[in-house]
């Protein structure tokens, strides 16, 4: 995603409950504790409000899928996936389903981003990025404490395990890929208004002209402003929104079928649009069984 400096406050999006960052001063991490975890349960429709934080963070959910907001863009994050904050960046957290969260906070020097690599490779780890999960990474999220400075200090031996797991977890997130799977958002007011709608229920309408109707703007200029703020069509921004919107469904174990009507396609017509997009059939990309390729939920 372009790097953008936000304007204004972030606007995350609506959400049925609200709650603050747990308690981020009793999780810093330190020279000595570079890696933090935290674990946190949340109902779907629950939304921990926009906040930031000096060091850098990875976002994941064991049980369920979570969409972390920046004032860039939204990202849509399964099981399956993790995502990397970097220090400073102002995000907001909304469950889409109910949802184990864990997160990690990791120190970084003065200077650096990163999970240690090197200078050269720091400015991708500057951004929001999307990674596939591997089960070894998983695993570490699951393993390494999480408890708060507040209460009573882990004993050298587990301190020593926190170290090793620390170490683990930073080189299985060297060796992640990075996925596509952000939708980038504009700073333009109309055009801001009109893309979450798109989020919300991107069925809605069928043409961009229906779409236009309600941001005060003509079909013409709301697509002159896709072009400019979004360096995209309008077209194209949607298919990323109907991919997120089609892995979290397959997070819940939908078939490719359920998936492509929900969105309002044929299933031939959306699994081309995902190899076209993706380079990669449907099950492959949302990692979804054979059996749930073509068959019912």
């Amino acid at each position: 995603m372009p790097s953008i400096a936000p304007t204004a406050p972030l606007r995350a999006g609506k959400a049925s409950a609200y709650v603050e960052t747990l308690t981020p001063h009793l999780y810093v991490p330190t020279v000595q504790r570079p890696v933090r975890a935290k674990c946190r349960w949340l109902a779907g429709d629950t939304q921990v409000k926009p906040h930031r934080h000096p060091w850098a963070q990875l976002a994941i959910s064991t049980t369920g899928t979570i969409r972390l907001t920046v004032a860039q863009g939204t990202y849509i994050v399964p099981p399956s996936r993790a995502l990397w904050v970097p220090p400073d960046m102002e995000h907001a957290v909304t469950m889409v389903g109910d949802a184990d969260l864990r997160t990690m906070y990791f120190y970084q020097p003065d200077g650096r981003c990163g999970p240690g690599v090197s200078r050269q490779e720091e400015a991708a780890w500057r951004q929001c990025r999307v990674l596939n999960a591997s089960d070894l990474l998983r695993a570490v999220v699951r393993e390494l404490p999480t408890l708060p400075d507040d209460c009573l200090q882990l004993s050298p031996q587990d301190r020593a395990r926190e170290h090793h797991l620390s170490a683990l977890l930073l080189d299985e997130l060297r060796r992640a890929s990075a996925v596509q799977l952000g939708v980038n958002l504009p700073q333009d007011k109309r055009l801001r208004g009109l893309c979450e709608a798109v989020l919300a229920d991107p069925t809605r309408y069928a043409t961009l002209e229906d779409w236009a109707r309600d941001t005060g703007a003509s079909p013409r200029t709301v697509a002159r402003l896709f072009r400019q703020e979004l360096e995209c069509t309008f077209t194209q921004w949607r298919q990323q929104v109907v991919l997120t919107k089609a892995v979290a469904m397959a997070a819940r174990q939908h078939s490719i079928q359920h998936i492509a009507t929900s969105l309002g396609y044929g299933p031939s017509a959306f699994s081309a649009m995902v190899k076209r997009t993706m380079g990669m059939a449907p099950a492959r990309f949302f990692g979804l069984h054979s059996g749930q390729e073509d068959g019912g939920n």
